[in-house]
């Protein structure tokens, strides 16, 4: 039998693709294996989103031609630069998203092949298992329908197309009867759930909540537009996490404006008070540096971002990628201001974070999730970082911890 080694770049989205890949192999031909070093055959499950992302899976794969590994490459990069590394003998294979259910024949050929397939397919496979995972991630939806003029992705995942609800209720049902009580809900764009199918996100999470089993679920990425009435009758749900993650992207109407989102600051703004008032922790994403970013712009912004009662941020400077509108702007911005705005951003919520946790001291519900040093590692229902001294294994379990210290790095205890 064929050793094979998938590595995985990217999203929570792409996670859930390499399990569907793991299970679609047959077990008379393959052997799962943890390292490259194992492996005769590597499936690199690849992202795209910037061109820093396709230089990391290029690295990554030149090591492996190094290693003579016979490579397969998948995901969002197969579509975007996975005919170029099969030209230059990089790769053996090359498939897209509809191909990674019929994997097991494709690293059965003896010829080298392209086969991207279409943007339209959903996934068949019901996933049943994490092994070494503390959680389940479930794809609920595939493709995107907004074109941000900066984002690749709606043209290597296609459409916005939602998966069926018995689907996804069959998979948690199986997921929480193998022991996982946590459930990560994960998709391209998860807000615009049900709009092909006359539901929504808010009405799948109502019939979600009731499955036995089920002690939390998190939420992917989501719009401020997409938190409708639907969604907000589910805010005071005990299963459902304190924490919402709301895309912005920017504060400035300017920034939006060039960017081509759909939401403004001020409705956001309004939006994250009524979250704030039910308790909830708020994160977002921020992108630093897109062109047009004055400082004009960036003032603006900051003293936006002053008022937002944000927790949590994943800022990124802005990276080109080729084949999008924000690509060929002018107005870009150099590299070392790019940095600076961004630290002075995390500086910001950091303190924002610190002062949620300081002001809300309440009883954190805890899942485990691994080991580092002496410590273990879980979130608490605001998704802030636990860190436990144990003398007993407590991996994959759930705490309730009312006594703890509240630092800059996090919350500490004792159990």
């Amino acid at each position: 039998m064929k050793k094979v080694y998938f590595k995985t770049f990217g999203c929570r989205t792409n996670i859930y693709d390499t399990q569907i890949m793991m299970q679609s192999l047959d077990k008379e031909d393959f052997v799962l294996v943890k390292s490259e070093d194992e492996a005769d055959v590597v499936v690199v499950n690849s992202c795209t989103v910037t061109n820093g992302a396709d230089v990391s899976a290029r690295g990554y794969i030149n090591t492996l031609n190094r290693k003579g590994k016979r490579v397969f490459i998948g995901g969002c990069g197969a579509l975007s630069k996975g005919e170029e590394l099969f030209k230059k003998d990089k790769v053996f294979g090359v498939f897209g998203h509809s191909e990674k259910e019929n994997l097991n024949k494709l690293l059965k050929k003896s010829e080298r092949f392209v086969r991207i397939g279409d943007l339209k397919s959903l996934d068949k496979t019901i996933v049943e298992d994490y092994l070494g995972k503390s959680k389940a991630f479930i794809k609920i939806q595939e493709g995107c329908n907004f074109r941000c003029s900066y984002c690749i992705i709606p043209y290597v995942r296609g459409d916005a197309r939602s998966q069926d609800e018995d689907k996804i209720i069959e998979q948690i049902e199986k997921l929480a009867s193998n022991g996982f009580g946590e459930f990560v809900l994960s998709g391209t764009n998860i807000g615009s759930y049900g709009r092909d199918k006359s539901s929504s996100l808010g009405k799948l999470l109502q019939k979600i909540g009731k499955i036995r089993g089920v002690r939390r679920v998190r939420l992917g990425s989501i719009e401020p537009i997409q938190i409708d009435d639907d969604f907000k009758e589910i805010l005071g749900e005990p299963w459902l996490e304190k924490h919402l993650h709301i895309a912005l992207q920017h504060t400035s109407e300017k920034m939006l404006k060039i960017m081509k989102r759909r939401n403004n600051a001020k409705d956001d703004l309004a939006l994250f008070y009524e979250l704030e008032n039910l308790g909830y922790a708020i994160g977002t994403d921020f992108i630093v540096g897109h062109p047009g970013e004055t400082q004009e712009v960036w003032d603006e912004a900051i003293k936006r971002i002053k008022e937002f009662p944000l927790t949590h941020i994943h800022s990124f400077t802005y990276s080109k990628r080729d084949g999008t509108p924000s690509a060929s702007m002018d107005g870009m911005v150099q590299g070392n201001i790019a940095k600076s705005r961004m630290k002075e951003l995390n500086s910001i919520i950091e303190r924002k974070n610190l002062n949620f946790r300081v002001k809300n001291r309440v009883p954190l519900e805890i899942l485990v999730e691994d080991k580092k040093d002496d410590f273990y590692i879980g979130y608490d229902q605001f998704y802030n970082k636990m860190h436990i001294k144990s003398e007993v294994d407590i991996t994959k379990e759930w705490l309730n911890i009312g006594e703890y210290d509240v630092k800059e790095d996090g919350n500490w205890a004792k159990f």
